[in-house]
Formats: structure tokens, sequence, C-alpha cells
């Protein structure tokens, strides 16, 4: 229900101020639904968003997986942690525009420049949670785990992992975050297909409606996944805590 309510208050907003400022600058919900349906009809908005879905998941699995890894060898090995420390903080300030432009360059237009231009930006965000969230384990359940000589995964599947749970979830959540936004910059500059490559073409067409009509429908893939997928699994995760009375 609050949910309802919210998108009909942002409905009644977009129309308000689309009667304000006229419907050349800010076309009513009309207008854009008749251009998501067109683009619907014709197969493109489907074909596009499910080209851009594919780009987010391959990017933010690599990121995550190689985050992870790197950030926990950086939390336990001290070493590791004074070698990467410099390349880490120079990937978290280094622009993500910079990252996919030299990515183009070095590797040309191609899909596995901007997969990993995607998955650069993503990859120092992952490194940082996960090396604070080991730093964070428990000495004692090291100590536990030791002295009953449990086999290497066990240790890692019922004594490091959930106490990592927290930490995986936020880096998950805020890189998933982040890579929606850096994918269409990627396509918007070096890709022939996709959302980001849709809203170029309605930008330099001056197509407002078709540029909000990607821009909404990508969007409602966002909320739809959040809802039936991230949300879902945030509660799998942390389903061993006990709850608040």
């Amino acid at each position: 229900m609050p949910r309802l309510l919210s998108s009909a208050v942002f409905l009644a907003t977009w129309w308000i101020a689309s009667l304000l400022i006229g419907d050349v600058k800010l076309p009513p919900p009309p207008a854009v639904l008749a251009a998501v349906i067109s683009e619907a009809r014709s197969g493109a908005l489907f074909l596009h968003l499910g080209v851009t879905l594919a780009r987010v998941a391959l990017a933010f699995t690599l990121a995550m997986s190689l985050g992870s890894a790197i950030g926990y060898l950086m939390g336990r090995v001290r070493l590791a942690d004074r070698l990467g420390d410099p390349w880490l903080i120079l990937l978290l300030n280094l622009p993500a525009l910079v990252v996919i432009v030299l990515a183009y360059i070095w590797a040309g237009l191609t899909e596995v420049a901007a997969i990993a231009a995607i998955a650069i930006n993503k990859l120092p965000t992952a490194v940082v949670t996960l090396r604070e969230g080991t730093r964070a384990l428990d000495a004692s359940l090291d100590e536990m785990a030791t002295v009953f000589a449990l086999p290497r995964w066990t240790r890692f599947r019922h004594v490091i992992l959930p106490q990592l749970a927290p930490y995986i979830a936020a880096a998950a959540r805020s890189g998933l975050s982040l890579v929606w936004k850096i994918v269409l910059v990627a396509e918007l500059l070096g890709r022939s297909n996709g959302v980001g490559f849709q809203i170029g073409v309605a930008f330099q067409l001056f197509d407002i409606p078709l540029l909000l009509a990607y821009s909404l429908s990508f969007t409602a893939v966002v909320l739809v996944i959040e809802t039936l997928l991230v949300q879902p699994f945030e509660l799998r995760l942390f389903r061993w805590r006990p709850r608040a009375a």
C-alpha cells in the first residue's frame, strides 16, 4: 500500500510538472507510456533491456568474486594489504568515466572492454568492504576452530562466512547500485546496443518520450530485481540471526 501511494504521488507530481513546464520538455505519462508500448511491440525494448541486464550480471559477478577474494586476502595477510592498498586508493579515486574511456582506448570498442571497465569500477568497493569485514572476524572463534581441528572448508562455511555475511550483503547492495549506473555510461560511450545506447540516440534526436521510456523501463526492472531477488537474498543470508522480541 505505501508503495502504491508513493507511485501515485510520483505520477501526479510528474503530470502537474508537465502541465507547468510544457510537454515539449517534460512529456506527460501517457506520451511516455505510448513510447514504451511502441518499443515493446517492436521488440527493441526487450532486446536492449536484456543486453544491459546481461552486462550488469557479468560485471557484477566478476567484480564481487574478485573483490571478495582480494578483500579477504588483504584482511588476512598484512603484506598483501600493504602491497594492495596503494592500488586500492588509486581505483577508489579514479573517476568511472576515465576507466571506461581508457578501457575502450586500450582494448577497443568491444564487449570485453565494456564488461572489464564496469567491473573495475565496482571492484574497489567490494575489496574495501570485505577487507574490513575480515579484519573484524572474531579471533576467539578462529581459535575454537583450530582447537577442534575443523577442516578448512567447514571452518570457512560455518565460522567465517556467517561473520562475513553482513559485509557481503553490504558490498553486493552498494555494488549493484553502482553497476546499474556505470553500465549505462559504458553503453552510451562505446556500445551499439543496450539501454545506455538508446538513451544516447534519444538525446541526439531530442526525443524526450523515448529517453524517458527507456530510463523508466530500466528503473522498473531494477525495482523488480530489488524486490524479488535482492531483498529475499538478504533475508535468507540473515536467517540465522535471532529475531527481536
